[in-house]
């Protein structure tokens, strides 16, 4: 689960690492009351769950009163396009306005888990304020990576190793310890995915600040977190991902004109595979898991049938836990509810495949049968075509 910077930042206050003085906002009198109180410079930051807000003019500082209203006035309502948010864009409701300070040097600095290592791993850099991609593909030995297992937790040395990578002065190291300690200690707490803070930033009079604040938290742990529940900005989902929750279904929309409905996450990456294999793009990543019953493909069924760009179907099923003949009863029935205006090209293999694969061929719909999963990629690449 994603949150807002403003949300983030209220968390680093918590786990005292520095952060600048703000307040969010929603409208444009708002702003201007804040900026009375606050003063000049000021930034006026827009808050959407994208990285990239600067370039598509989501940021902007203000100099004197009249700069805060032509920011915020620009800034609340606009469609925020980034290169996270999609050619869409985000419709921007809020905006954080926060003190300017004055900038001596920009870091870089990330807390992530290694899967592959089953450690923590903590991401430095002086080039702070780019975008860390980019430095890892032109000048990949200034980024600093530094190992924490985390049955042990971060150490003296681990502090050290960051310090000393970002060529920090001794003056400030104790400083920056400090709050690489409690930004650990957060991400641990929180069950984080990630957190991220771009620019880290060494103010002139030499204090370090959070210019910046990304967490994203393992939606796994939110029953540990009912505070972080209600950060939740249902503005920010996906309308059709949001439905599909309602239903326990596991929804990711993307931009192509194959619909998917598969039951197993692996099985389910395994079919937009072999359906750009064949030709044709997938317009989704629907798993609806290994109990489904009729109602979940009805659902299913509606989701997909929802994206006005599919022009065919895919029903990839593998029958343990769910019986080959009461999907297919499922499938029919459900296809009888929805309107079925399109055609389903259905996989089916394991208990009671023979019994399925007739109930679905003497329903008198659109519902083809598939020999095995390259016949059935083939029959619906050719049906999008």
């Amino acid at each position: 689960m994603k949150i807002h910077e403003y949300q983030a930042k209220e968390l680093f206050r918590k786990y005292s690492v520095p952060v600048p003085e703000g307040s969010v906002c929603e409208t444009v009198a708002e702003v201007m009351q804040l900026s009375g109180t606050m003063g000049f410079p000021l930034a006026v930051k827009a808050q959407i769950h994208a990285g990239g807000r600067g370039k598509g003019g989501g940021v902007k500082v203000a100099r004197s009163a009249e700069e805060a209203e032509t920011a915020a006035g620009a800034i609340l309502g606009m469609q925020l396009v980034t290169k996270q948010t999609g050619p869409e864009g985000r419709l921007v409701r809020k905006v954080l306005v926060e003190k300017g300070v004055r900038i001596k040097k920009e870091l870089y600095l990330s807390i992530i888990p290694n899967r592959e290592t089953a450690s923590i791993t903590i991401i430095a850099s002086q080039d702070g304020g780019m975008d860390i991609e980019e430095v890892a593909e032109k000048t990949p030995e200034r980024i600093i990576k530094v190992s924490v297992n985390p049955l042990v937790g971060i150490q003296g040395f681990h502090l050290r190793q960051v310090c000393f990578g970002l060529e920090l002065e001794p003056a400030l190291m104790k400083t920056a310890s400090a709050v690489l300690k409690n930004l650990y200690r957060l991400f641990v707490d929180y069950d984080c995915s990630l957190v991220e803070i771009n620019p880290l930033i060494i103010t002139e009079d030499n204090a370090i600040l959070a210019l910046d604040a990304k967490m994203d938290i393992d939606s796994n742990s939110l029953f540990r977190h009912p505070d972080v529940v209600a950060m939740h900005d249902p503005f920010e989902d996906d309308p059709a991902e949001a439905e599909a929750a309602k239903f326990n279904l596991n929804y990711i929309k993307l931009d192509g004109n194959v619909g998917n409905m598969v039951n197993g996450a692996g099985l389910a990456m395994a079919t937009m595979d072999i359906i750009k294999q064949a030709g044709a793009s997938p317009a989704n990543f629907l798993d609806v898991g290994g109990g489904a019953n009729a109602e979940m493909v009805e659902n299913g069924f509606r989701i997909i049938l929802a994206d006005p760009n599919v022009k065919g179907i895919l029903i990839n099923i593998f029958g343990g836990i769910l019986r080959c003949d009461v999907l297919a009863q499922g499938v029919v029935q459900a296809a009888q509810h929805v309107n079925l205006n399109v055609p389903v090209v259905v996989r089916m293999e394991g208990t009671n495949v023979d019994e399925g694969r007739r109930i679905l061929a003497e329903s008198g719909m659109k519902l083809i049968n598939a020999t095995d999963l390259a016949d059935a990629a083939r029959k619906v690449a050719e049906i999008v075509a």
